[in-house]
């Protein structure tokens, strides 16, 4: 009986010992000849630029028979590195679609700035021509800071109406002020 304890005692140590040995290197992988980087990835339940970044490998293509790799880093740190690093990466990527989307409006905000300033230089401009900018000046069926005709006033001569009324014209026929600027130093009226 003394020697079945015995007995028993040694092979429980020897299969702890393996066990020990076995856990110690569950992280890493001994290359074999003909392993490829791949295969040991794919058999190992992990990827080519996992295990080349964590051996920090500078030709995933050379690997040795004998050659010890790391598959895992241990209690999970690769994957939890893995985990930040991508997040770092959408952080990033999405910091600069912000930056991007921020430039583009300051580019419109700056260019809508731009056209209607020469919207407003052009409509300036036309009244100056046309009535000297004052909104009772006449000219036999025109009226006011446009010199826009009665029937197109409604028989409304309020200074917003004059305005109104001018924006929807020249909008309608030229599409723009600067557009019916253009016609009016051409043909000397819009």
């Amino acid at each position: 009986m003394k020697f079945n304890k015995v007995a028993l005692s040694i092979a429980c140590a020897a299969g702890f010992t393996v066990a020990g040995a076995a856990a110690a290197n569950a992280d890493t992988v001994t290359v074999k000849s003909g392993d490829t980087l791949s295969q040991i990835a794919d058999e190992n339940n992990t990827t080519v630029s996992s295990i080349q970044s964590l051996n920090s490998l500078q030709n995933i293509h050379l690997i040795f028979p004998g050659q010890k790799l790391v598959i895992n880093a241990n209690n999970g740190d690769a994957a939890v590195s893995t985990q930040q690093s991508a997040q770092t990466t959408q952080q990033a990527s999405q910091q600069q679609t912000t930056q991007q989307a921020s430039q583009q409006q300051t580019m419109q905000t700056t260019q809508q700035a731009v056209a209607s300033s020469s919207e407003q230089a052009a409509r300036d401009w036309i009244a100056s021509r046309e009535s000297g900018g004052s909104y009772t000046a006449q000219n036999g069926n025109y009226y006011g800071k446009y010199q826009l005709s009665s029937a197109y006033l409604g028989g409304d001569y309020s200074a917003e109406n004059q305005e109104r009324v001018a924006d929807s014209y020249v909008l309608n026929r030229y599409g723009s002020w600067a557009n019916a600027k253009s016609h009016w130093l051409q043909n000397g009226w819009y």
